[in-house]
């Protein structure tokens, strides 16, 4: 009979990329209690990302949700740095920079290179084979998938993905820390989209075929599926708050990697991506978050 792995105590974190996911993953750390490194090459995404945090942290501390003294803990638990070489004595990497294949396998490159050997390093994609992103690493088995939501620090779920070689021991660290930060755990084969967005990703590009081709406003796809289908959020809504450009390059995964032309992107995802129109983080995607950006309309290719 199989003995069940023992999970390892993670005591510190870094994190690759200060922007909105990797700053909410390093609130979350640090509250739970762990040493953070935020690593970044930008100082002024840096310094976005503490006022975020030291922002987030207080809102909870005036609705009496946390201590001003944990408050305060948890920031200075928070250290940011530029170069990976800072890295190289903490338990767990988590990367949530660009949605790029390529890219995230040239740091794992570096990671493999500069952390101990006993380091587990997770990724916060969305969609990219966690198999092939080990690969690119010479300890495939500490190598690990941790999907958060967007926000993390509120979202209540984390997505954790096996690559084809990742040890038990490093499933039953990683499960362990996830819950230590408060979160419920689903686990995901490596297959493209992993669960989450090999549901979501499709309704969202349906929702903009839907627009694309006139079946109706955007107002009126997003209020049908908010108020028929007790959504929270229109899911061109919702494509706004995740990024335009995540939700394209998810697609893009999705119809390489299964192959079928269900997952083919909308050419009016494509139109926005190409314009600039990321969605919220850019004042305007779909909807307008207070830019003077120039519209777009649907254009039918029917």
């Amino acid at each position: 009979m199989a003995t069940q792995a023992t999970a390892r105590e993670i005591a510190a974190v870094g994190v690759v990329g200060a922007g909105q996911m990797g700053s909410g993953i390093a609130q979350l750390a640090a509250s739970a209690g762990c040493g953070v490194l935020l690593l970044d090459s930008d100082p002024a995404a840096l310094s976005r990302a503490v006022a975020s945090i030291s922002s987030s942290l207080r809102r909870l501390v005036a609705k009496g949700q946390l201590s001003q003294a944990a408050c305060e803990h948890s920031i200075d638990r928070i250290k940011c740095v530029s170069s990976v070489q800072e890295l190289r004595d903490v338990d767990l990497v988590i990367e949530a920079i660009v949605e790029s294949e390529d890219i995230k396998k040239k740091l794992f490159v570096e990671l493999d290179k500069i952390t101990k050997p006993s380091a587990v390093l997770a990724s916060n994609t969305s969609s990219i084979s966690i198999t092939r992103l080990a690969s690119a690493t010479n300890r495939p088995c500490q190598v690990i998938g941790m999907h958060f939501f967007n926000p993390p620090p509120i979202m209540k779920v984390i997505e954790i993905i096996r690559g084809a070689n990742t040890s038990e021991e490093v499933f039953a660290t990683v499960k362990s820390f996830s819950e230590r930060l408060g979160k419920t755990v689903i686990c995901s084969q490596d297959y493209p989209g992993f669960i989450v967005n090999r549901i979501l990703m499709p309704m969202i590009n349906e929702a903009f075929w839907a627009l694309y081709t006139g079946v109706a406003t955007k107002e009126d796809i997003d209020t049908g599926m908010k108020l028929g289908t007790n959504h929270p959020m229109g899911p061109l809504q919702l494509a706004d708050f995740i990024g335009l450009d995540v939700c394209l390059s998810v697609l893009r995964v999705l119809h390489n990697g299964l192959g079928d032309s269900k997952y083919s992107p909308c050419p009016l995802l494509v139109q926005y991506v190409d314009a600039g129109r990321l969605g919220k983080k850019r004042g305007q995607g779909v909807y307008s978050y207070g830019t003077g950006s120039s519209s777009i309309k649907p254009r039918s290719s029917l």
